[in-house]
């Protein structure tokens, strides 16, 4: 059953990604295009997704537990520091560039087409590279201790 719940939540995603256009890069570059062909309909697709968000987590964090596990797994991190402003600043400075987020990039495999997957290829290059660093950080950290 678990699944078949993981099957259906990504094939929603990905009609959804597809649907929205959100996985034509065209689009999205067009969205950061203030000063010429701007598109604003990124703005209500990500204003639709908060909202559905938003009531999902109302739901889902009014049971005890979740449903194919026995308790949430949430972060415990929450303060705001360098690694995650430079990696959100990394994240939106590539979707600039590339005009794939991660999320719009994956469904859009489907296409076949070709810079699809030097996108993806170079998000899991960088995946890898990140952890790679951040295991070095971690080393040089607990070797100075």
């Amino acid at each position: 059953m678990r699944l078949i719940a993981i099957y259906l939540t990504g094939l929603i995603f990905g009609v959804g990604i597809s649907i929205s256009g959100m996985a034509n890069p065209a689009k999205v570059l067009n969205f950061f295009d203030i000063a010429g062909t701007w598109d604003p309909s990124l703005a209500f697709v990500m204003g639709g997704a908060l909202v559905v968000t938003f009531i999902g987590y109302k739901l889902v964090f009014g049971r005890t537990a979740p449903i194919f596990d026995k308790q949430f797994h949430l972060p415990a991190k929450r303060s705001i520091d360098a690694p995650l402003v430079g990696g959100s600043a990394l994240f939106g400075v590539g979707w600039g560039i590339a005009g794939f987020c991660p999320g719009g990039a994956l469904p859009a495999l489907g296409t076949g087409v070709t810079d699809v997957f030097i996108f993806t290829g170079a998000l899991i290059v960088g995946l890898f590279l990140a952890r790679g660093l951040q295991t070095l950080s971690t080393a040089r950290k607990n070797a100075t201790a």
